[in-house]
């Protein structure tokens, strides 16, 4: 938890913690979903770049990730990496075997750093809607 300023402060960072790491989950399905070939509609476009944006904007390295994680300078490079790839692939950049690849591995190190289990059905199926 950051432990910065007065407590209206801290609530305050909290909240931008809970933001952070709610887009990089959705960044990580969205991932999954793209790799699996659901469909990139407008919207999930629109909503990758500015996830990316967001990633790539925000003080990564200040911000923690959830408490009883294992998590170094690597995990916020991961996330940097990650925004990078997502953004090409919202641009329709060419994504051969070797970029799938890398980019499933990332997601892959990135969703066991914060511990949480591959994508649900139930997740994926909002992908095939957008």
């Amino acid at each position: 938890m950051l432990r910065l300023g007065s407590p209206s402060d801290q609530s305050r960072e909290m909240n931008l913690e809970d933001i952070f790491f709610s887009r990089l989950k959705l960044m990580v399905i969205m991932g999954y979903g793209y790799l699996e070939n659901f469909p990139l509609g407008e919207r999930r476009r629109q909503a990758l770049l500015e996830n990316a944006l967001y990633m790539a904007q925000t003080a990564i390295d200040s911000i923690r990730p959830p408490e009883d994680t294992i998590a170094d300078h690597i995990f916020y490079q991961r996330i940097k990496l990650l925004a990078v790839m997502l953004s090409g692939v919202a641009k329709g950049f060419p994504m051969g075997e070797h970029r799938r690849t890398a980019l499933r591995e990332n997601l892959d190190s990135i969703r066991h750093t914060l511990m949480f289990s591959m994508p649900s059905e139930e997740d994926l199926a909002i992908l095939k809607v957008a």
